[in-house]
């Protein structure tokens, strides 16, 4: 998939950071859902300012 696709230098800098050598699965599992959770979080947060925008902009264009 091509979505998927993580460019080699931010894929090494993501991996160093939840890399736990005190896992069997060799990254730290609290760490990666907080990082996941953070970006679902911003992600969100944008999705309401663009949400926020296309309401203004229908306002404007029903008056």
């Amino acid at each position: 998939m091509k979505e998927l696709n993580v460019e080699k230098l931010l894929f090494d800098r993501i991996a160093a950071e939840i890399q736990s050598a005190d896992s069997p699965v060799g990254i730290d599992a609290k760490k990666t859902h907080i990082l996941i959770l953070n970006k679902l979080l911003e992600l969100e947060e944008r999705m309401k300012e663009i949400a926020d925008k296309l309401d203004q902009i229908n306002l404007t264009a029903k008056s």
